[in-house]
């Protein structure tokens, strides 16, 4: 008869082995999830490049890294942020802002909304373009500031 003691060990490292395997599984699946949604994210971008220049738009950058400041207690905080694309047409300079997905291009989506209110305080554009990659349909966002 086995000893008891042998039998815990063994489940005991069985039952490790197999978290270890559910961890693993568990950050594969996240790398996964990431590496996607970064590849559906840089195809909508470049489909949306190609939307905004059938519609007059020029491309000026991508990525467009932006730096501002707000006040805490009269201290400056400085805020960086990366919009999808800079855009021209012949009313001047847009941010546009590249979704994909269901709920994400939508104006009353409090994320979505929260962020192209930043984008429009941020950068020195006269408006913000929401583009839905799901629709391939683009809108002209702007805040009364």
């Amino acid at each position: 008869m086995p000893d008891p003691r042998d039998i815990a060990l063994a489940l005991a490292l069985g039952l490790l082995a197999l978290l270890f395997l559910r961890w693993l599984w568990r950050r594969a699946a996240a790398r996964f999830t990431a590496w996607n949604r970064m590849r559906r994210s840089l195809r909508g971008e470049r489909k949306a490049e190609k939307l905004l220049k059938r519609h007059g738009f020029s491309i000026l950058d991508r990525q467009v890294p932006c730096t501002y400041a707000v006040l805490v207690d009269d201290e400056p905080v400085n805020i960086e942020l990366r919009a999808d694309l800079l855009v021209q047409n012949d009313e001047g300079i847009f941010v546009a802002e590249v979704k994909t997905g269901r709920s994400a291009p939508r104006i009353r989506n409090a994320a979505t909304r929260r962020q192209l209110l930043e984008y429009a305080v941020a950068y020195d554009a006269i408006g913000v373009l929401l583009v839905d990659m799901e629709i391939g349909e683009f809108s002209v966002v702007r805040f009364p500031l």
